[in-house]
Formats: structure tokens, C-alpha cells, sequence
């Protein structure tokens, strides 16, 4: 089977749903014409088919290695990366004073979603390196900027996040790694830090690390960390490549899935000098590591649409071959194509919907992440507010559909030949990483909830009432999502809050997903529904608003159960 990037649906959802238009009226914007936008989502889809896809199997198979402490890539992926940097399709959203495009972060949203879907592992390289020009263009000094910035943007260097500790894990403020002045302005970079996706590999010439450490007497907590640049090689005045900082590559990972995504655990200044420079203030960490996986949170979203659109169209083609059994009620005995099966027809028109419900979803936010850049006003709050929603329901889904893909395959779904194995293995990290789907959720409801007094989110649900029109069950659901919200506000204790989080996120999720749903199903109307994609399009609108949409209402009770029958059992009686 091969991997066809879905180029007409991506056009679709920017038009109608992210506003491509409206942002390339606006002039630092400007260049995101018509022309050019087609251009970028068609070349970059068939980038992702003849130079990613290729390689997801032989990435699952032999995946990164690490040989004589260094890690090596599998045959084909060095060539490949190469080609993404000499195409520039990593600068899209690079700032454009240093090398980068500069166009709307919507449009380096659908790079991603066409280079992860053809290979997820693979697309985690550059999506960290976005995490990396994120924190140095906002809190880096202009020198570093300068520095570090051009080579970033186009690919030359690439970029990693080390925040993560065997102590510390969820719990930043429990890192331990240290950095001692040196007297010269930088630091003695000293510590370990674990699950550092592409921590190393031969692909580019530098790698970037992003350390968050200790600096001597920092105060305990996260009050006390601060950000540090730190590069494998160490950078000389002119831009030329000076000695190898001490960065040990202790081992990498063997993991369950993302086996081309090397995740290393490092040491830093084990044996010998390792130097790294302080980004932004001392102690300034915290928000420095927000700036890097706000956006980054996002973008592990859009991984659950990747995965979800490759196990679609493998579903799909596999479906459309495999022959099994007459069809139930039908007036011939001749076996028919599985296709033909309602029960398999639940299945895909579930992971077609769904895929395209998680694409709008992701799709809407980076709309509004490019305005929010733009200065409009209530834009960052309205990216605030869908960041959890798109990071859990779009990573949720993601497994669900990869799942789905798996059943429709029946047996050979289990055969890791087929690879629909592989997909499901490889989103299932997406729920954990970048802060897990739990803390996503108590995020919605500790943080979100109380925007503007609670007003953030009754004025985003007034928004989804208002234009449900005659979709009871969505205008019902925005209902249900208010008497929760009205709920938590009010009366509920931390506890049932955090108790009901969950539900009421994918409640929120749902939703949200099904109101630029409702606003494609009138697009595609509008537009006479006389094509194939319209088609198909209208059909999976309206079977994500008559049958998924309805399912979330159930979550309710569950949203409002609040927190004692969680604490019936003391920790020995769960154990029990």
C-alpha cells in the first residue's frame, strides 16, 4: 500500500475552518497567498509519500541505534533528512529575520500533519526543533539569536528539550541537574536528564539542547530552575563548530512503538566540561519551558490526526480487497468485499469522521495561534482554551482510530507485516508525552476553567449553541458542557473537579469538534456537494454529529460524580 497525503481535505479545513484567507490578508501574512498556500500543501504531501513514507518500516524495524555511544540512524533516513532541510520545508514558520519563511504557524501545521502521517517517528525531529526556535526567539539574548536561530530554521541544526529526570518526571520542580558559573558568563552544565526524543543522531550537523537546571542556591521548586543552552558542539564566534561538549549518551530506549525517534537518556558533564549559556533570566525557566511546549502540546495533537489518517486510508485499501462472506440481507450468496459489511462500514465511517473532527480541532487552534501572533485580541485565550482539548481528544482519538484500523484488518491486523500494528504502537506514546492527557485535563479545569471569571469558556460554549442550528444533539452537548462548567465553579471541591476533569474535557473536546463539524457540513453544501470529497465530506460530518457527538452526553454523570467513590478503598484496599 502506499500513502497518499490528504491534500484536498487539507485545503478544505484551512479555508473553512482555520481562516487561511483572512490571516494572508493581514501583511506579515501576506505571502500566504492562494497560490502559495496550494503550492506548500501539495509539495509537501508529495515530499511525505516519496521521501518519509519509505521509510516507516525499516524505522520500525532496525530503528535508531546506538553504536560506540553515539546513535546512528537507519539506511535512508540521513538522505532524507537532508532533503527536508534542501527543500526548506522545516523554515516555513521560522521567524523570517533569521532564515526562516515566516508564514502563518497553520501552514508548518500541515507540513507536520503530512510528514507525520506518513512516518510519525520520523516528524518528531522537526517538531522538536519548532520547541527550540520557540524559547530562543522569545527569551534567548540577540546573540543567540543571531547564532543559533538561522541554523535551526532551516534544518542544519536540530533542536531537543531536556526537562525530564528519573526523580522528576511530571514534577518538574524536582530536577536536580545543576549549572555552575564559570566566570566567563557561562555554565558548568552537570546532571541527567531522561527521555530526550533525537537526544542524538547523525543527521545534522548540531544539536541544540534546551536544558532546564539549578543554578548554585536556586530556591527549592520551580521557582529556582533556569533555562540553559547547551550544544553538542560548541559554537565558535564565526558560526564554525568548536569542541564536543561532554554529553554522554547513557542508552536509549527499547520502547513500545516511535522505535525511529532515538529516546536517549544523556549525562551531561560526567567526565569532562560541559558548557551551556543561561537563555532568558536566572530562575526564568519555567515560563521559558512553556513557551517551548505550549505550541509543542499542540503539535502532539496533531499526531493523533497523523497516525488516525494513516490507518484510514490503510483500513480503507484493505477493506476494499479482502473478499469475505455474502453480504447479511443481501439477495446474493457471493462473498463480497469486507466494505460491503455494515459492521466494518461503522468502523471506517467512525475513523473517517473521527480523523477528520481531530483535523479541525488542531487545524482551528493553529488558526489561532497565528492570531494570537498577530495581536487579536481574545485570540491567546481562545488558544489557551483548546490547547488541552486538542492535545488529549486529538491523541485519544488518534489510539482509537489506529485500534479501529487494527480490527478492520481482523488476524492480519495482529501481523506486524501488514503495519497497522506499528500505528497504533506508535500514537500510543502521544497520550503521555508533553505533559500526559490527565494533566491536560486538570489544566482544563485548574487553570482554563477560571479564565476571566469562567466567562472564557460560557462564552465558547454560547458560541457553540448559537451556531448548532438544527443539530439537537450538538446543541444539547454544549448544554450539558455549561451545567458541568456551572458546577465546577460553583460548588465542587478540588477534588471532584480534578475527579470529573476527564470526561468533562473530552465532553469539551466533542463538543468543539463537532461545531466546526457543523460549520464544514454547511461548507460543503454550500459549495453544491456535487464531488467525491464533498460527498464524503458531508457523510462524515454528519455521522460525527448524529452518532459521536450524542455519545458525549453520557459523560456527563460522569463529569458530576464527584470524588468519593474514588477514595471508598484506602491505597491497601485497591491493592486488596
Amino acid at each position: 500500500m502506499t500513502f497518499t497525503a490528504p491534500v484536498t481535505e487539507q485545503l478544505f479545513v484551512l479555508k473553512h475552518i482555520t481562516g487561511i484567507e483572512e490571516l494572508a490578508a493581514h501583511e506579515r501574512f501576506a505571502d500566504a497567498s492562494t497560490d502559495m498556500v496550494e503550492a506548500i500543501v501539495g509539495g509537501i504531501g508529495e515530499f511525505a509519500a516519496s521521501e518519509f513514507y519509505p521509510l516507516r518500516r525499516i524505522g520500525d524495524t532496525v530503528g535508531a541505534r546506538l553504536i560506540d555511544g553515539r546513535v546512528v540512524m537507519p539506511n535512508g533516513f540521513v538522505d532524507a533528512y537532508k532533503a527536508y532541510v534542501a527543500n526548506g520545508w522545516g523554515s516555513i514558520n521560522a521567524p523570517a529575520d533569521f532564515g526562516g519563511q515566516g508564514l502563518p504557524f497553520s501552514l508548518a501545521t500541515v507540513a507536520l500533519d503530512s510528514l507525520g502521517a506518513a512516518n510519525m517517528a520520523f516528524a518528531l525531529c522537526p517538531i522538536l526543533s519548532v520547541g527550540a526556535i520557540e524559547a530562543i526567539n522569545h527569551h534567548g539574548s540577540d546573540t543567540q539569536k543571531a547564532m543559533f536561530l538561522p541554523r535551526l530554521s532551516t534544518g542544519e541544526w536540530t533542536g531537543t528539550m531536556n526537562l525530564t529526570e528519573p526523580q522528576a518526571g511530571s514534577d518538574v520542580g524536582a530536577l536536580k541537574t545543576t549549572a555552575t558559573p564559570r566566570g566567563n558568563g557561562t555554565y558548568q552544565i552537570k546532571g541527567q536528564k531522561i527521555y530526550i526524543s533525537f537526544g542524538d543522531h547523525d543527521m545534522a550537523g548540531n544539536i541544540v539542547h534546551l536544558v532546564l537546571a539549578r543554578t548554585p542556591d536556586a530556591p527549592a521548586g520551580t521557582k529556582g530552575i533556569s533555562l540553559f543552552l547547551v550544544p553538542k558542539y560548541r559554537v565558535n564566534e564565526d558560526g564554525s563548530l568548536g569542541e564536543r561538549n561532554d554529553i554522554k549518551v547513557v542508552s536509549i530506549e527499547h520502547k513500545m512503538g516511535i522505535n525511529a525517534s532515538p529516546t536517549c537518556v544523556l549525562a551531561f558533564g560526567g567526565e569532562g566540561e560541559c558548557v551551556g549559556e543561561l537563555i532568558g533570566p536566572e530562575f526564568g525557566g519555567m515560563r521559558a519551558m512553556f513557551t517551548m511546549m505550549n505550541n509543542a502540546r499542540l503539535n502532539v495533537g496533531l499526531e493523533g490526526v497523523q497516525i488516525a489518517e494513516a490507518a484510514t486510508q490503510k483500513a480503507i485499501a484493505f477493506a476494499q480487497d479482502r473478499v469475505q462472506s455474502a453480504r447479511a440481507g443481501g439477495t446474493s450468496r457471493d462473498s463480497v468485499a469486507i466494505i460491503e459489511h455494515p459492521d466494518v462500514r461503522r468502523m471506517l465511517m467512525r475513523m473517517k469522521a473521527g480523523t477528520q473532527a481531530i483535523r479541525a480541532l488542531l487545524y482551528c487552534a493553529s488558526g489561532f495561534v497565528d492570531r494570537a501572533a498577530l495581536g487579536i485580541e481574545g485570540a491567546q485565550e481562545i488558544v489557551d482554551l483548546l490547547t488541552p482539548l486538542a492535545k488529549t481528544y486529538g491523541t485519544d482519538m488518534g489510539s482509537e482510530i489506529a485500534s479501529l484500523g487494527i480490527q478492520v484488518h481482523g488476524g492480519m491486523g495482529f501481523i506486524e507485516e501488514t503495519g497497522a500494528a506499528q500505528l497504533y504502537r506508535d500514537i500510543r506514546i502521544a497520550a503521555i508525552y508533553e505533559g500526559t492527557n490527565g494533566i491536560q485535563a486538570a489544566d482544563l479545569v485548574g487553570r482554563k476553567l477560571g479564565m476571566r471569571g469562567g466567562d472564557a469558556i460560557r462564552d465558547h460554549l454560547a458560541r457553540i449553541g448559537q451556531e448548532a442550528g438544527n443539530h439537537g444533539a450538538l446543541k444539547a452537548l454544549a448544554g450539558a458542557c455549561t451545567e458541568v462548567t456551572e458546577w465546577m465553579i460553583g460548588s465542587a471541591s478540588t477534588d471532584e473537579k480534578l475527579a470529573g476533569s476527564y470526561p468533562f474535557t473530552t465532553m469539551m473536546a466533542v463538543a468543539t469538534s463537532g461545531w466546526l463539524m457543523a460549520r464544514q457540513l454547511r461548507a460543503a453544501e454550500a459549495e453544491g456537494g456535487n464531488t467525491p470529497f464533498l460527498r464524503a465530506k458531508i457523510a462524515a460530518c454528519r455521522y460525527y454529529l448524529d452518532v459521536m457527538v450524542p455519545e458525549a452526553l453520557s459523560l456527563k454523570g460522569s463529569a458530576m460524580a464527584g470524588a468519593e467513590l474514588l477514595y471508598a478503598l484506602d491505597a491497601e484496599g485497591l491493592a486488596a
